[in-house]
């Protein structure tokens, strides 16, 4: 994996923008839309206080299997039996109890099969939180260097990388075909009857892209926002942000689901954007959630000034 320095610093987190400007920039979603993102405020400056490395991508399919033949160990999706979610084409969501858009739990379907073609560099998806935990123990212990998911602050400080904007590009929804994987018209033939929400253009992928397929942010980073969700260390809250600490915060002490961030090569570019939350529980497997490591600095850099690669 190559990771990227992330220097520290400070940001403002949170505060979504109003409604009115909302509805403005999204004017086929319903108004409840706007209303409903009272977890993401209230805005409130948050201090980075020490550097750390990001992974310049997201965990590709290739590392995952890696991981599976070095350590022995058994992702949720096989080892208890029930497997994951997959796209399928002769799936109906409406005729589903749930009504999900994705086919599943059904043990047709895991990290190594989530009903679409991947090659080892797109990132994995159908893991859960306890997968990516286990990933990260394994290569601490095998490395010597100590691994874990990024906390919520830590994920939106990177993505953002020193902008205020509703994507790191600036805030227009159509602009994002050009620097990550979300829902556009690549998707449309697979999911017509949502063809209002996709972004007008095309980045070239109906389901996921390889990892590095589009424009870094400025910290150096790939695929912050689209491809696959990306689980965090934090337990959800919906009034943590009035709640946490200024310096460093790490989420609720306690809770019952895990928050995921950046949206998703199937995410409607309203849900794609920095400052947005979703969460599961930490067994959660599905087709559009995947991992970001991030890897613990002992010491700086001797030359912080542009990303570090490794």
């Amino acid at each position: 994996m190559r990771f990227v320095w992330v220097p520290a610093g400070s940001f403002t987190m949170g505060g979504p923008e109003s409604p009115q400007v909302l509805a403005q920039a999204f004017p086929l979603l319903e108004s409840q839309r706007f209303t409903e993102l009272t977890d993401e405020g209230p805005a409130h400056t948050v201090r980075i206080s020490r550097p750390f490395y990001l992974g310049q991508h997201e965990v590709t399919v290739g590392q995952f299997r890696r991981f599976l033949a070095a350590s022995g160990y058994q992702p949720e999706s096989v080892a208890d039996g029930t497997g994951g979610y997959g796209y399928n084409a002769q799936y109906d969501p409406a005729a589903s109890a749930r009504g999900d858009a994705f086919e599943g739990r059904d043990t047709r379907y895991s990290w190594a099969n989530p009903g679409f073609a991947q090659t080892d560099d797109h990132p994995v998806v159908n893991v859960t939180w306890n997968d990516a935990q286990a990933l990260a123990d394994w290569l601490g212990r095998t490395e010597g260097h100590r691994y874990r998911l990024p906390t919520e602050a830590e994920w939106e400080y990177a993505c953002r990388a020193g902008t205020r904007s509703r994507y790191p590009h600036g805030d227009d929804p159509q602009a994002l075909t050009r620097y990550g994987n979300t829902f556009d018209r690549e998707a449309v033939p697979f999911w017509p009857r949502w063809q209002q929400h996709a972004l007008a253009a095309s980045d070239g992928h109906a389901f996921t892209a390889p990892v590095g397929s589009y424009a870094p942010n400025a910290f150096g980073l790939h695929d912050m926002l689209g491809n696959a969700w990306e689980w965090v260390s934090d337990w959800h809250g919906d009034t943590w942000y009035a709640e946490s600490p200024a310096a460093d915060p790490q989420g609720p002490a306690d809770g019952s689901v895990r928050v995921r961030r950046g949206g998703s090569w199937h995410t409607w570019a309203f849900y794609a954007r920095c400052g947005y939350r979703n969460w599961n529980s930490p067994r959660t497997r599905y087709t559009l959630v995947g991992i970001r490591l991030l890897r613990e600095a002992a010491v700086a850099p001797a030359v912080p000034a542009a990303p570090l690669h490794r």
